[in-house]
């Protein structure tokens, strides 16, 4: 099969699952999140084997506690899920539209040592596209209470998932590997679609906390 195809129809897949997973029901948000921190844990633990792993086992574990403590129910009947859905649609633009802008217009890296594909103007491409995203999916679909919270998040997140991804970079690069795993064809491990998370979570609790 076409690489291209391959990782089409493996991203297709994996997104449709997050998705279904968080919106169906509060059960089936934490059972997801539940099987990704395993699976998360165990790759990291393959990456550091030999190695110190507080720190990384702690940059693994703290976002998938915390996101287990933001999520809320309006009522006892509904489960809201809209702040989730909400960091996930602006964290795949960004790194969708940073993704593209790179491979484009990318001349100056950010941090060539840990991650060389990274480049400011693949930064800023995803920069822009993540507010658009936030004030389209804000007007259209997900409605908040206190309009700071989707701009706020709208804002930090590019800065946030670039710095979750470098830290994942930097231990597979000291483990040598090109992936955490291979669980995804096309894409690697589960770490390496959920590191720009790693950071985002941690944020929007303590975001959620202050307002």
């Amino acid at each position: 099969m076409n690489e291209t195809l391959k990782r089409a129809i493996s991203g297709a897949f994996y997104l449709v699952i997050m998705w279904l997973g968080v919106s169906y029901s509060e059960l089936s948000f934490r059972c997801l999140f539940t099987i990704l921190a395993i699976v998360s844990f165990y790759e990291m633990w393959k990456l550091r084997n030999g190695k110190s792993k507080f720190l990384a086992f702690a940059y693994v574990l703290i976002p998938f506690i915390l996101i287990q403590l933001i999520v809320t129910k309006e009522d006892q009947q509904n489960w809201n899920s809209n702040l989730i859905l909400f960091m996930f649609i602006l964290t795949w633009t960004f790194d969708t539209f940073a993704y593209l802008f790179g491979v484009r217009f990318g001349k100056h890296k950010i941090m060539p040592s840990i991650s060389p594909k990274k480049s400011w103007e693949g930064f800023g491409g995803g920069f822009v596209f993540t507010i658009i995203a936030s004030y389209l999916s804000y007007s259209f679909f997900f409605k908040f209470e206190d309009i700071r919270i989707p701009l706020i998040i709208s804002i930090i997140l590019p800065f946030t998932a670039t710095l979750g991804d470098f830290i994942e970079s930097h231990y597979k690069r000291k483990a040598g590997v090109k992936d955490s795993g291979n669980l995804i064809p096309g894409h690697g491990g589960t770490l390496d679609r959920m590191d720009a998370f790693m950071i985002t979570i941690p944020a929007i609790y303590i975001l959620t906390k202050l307002l």
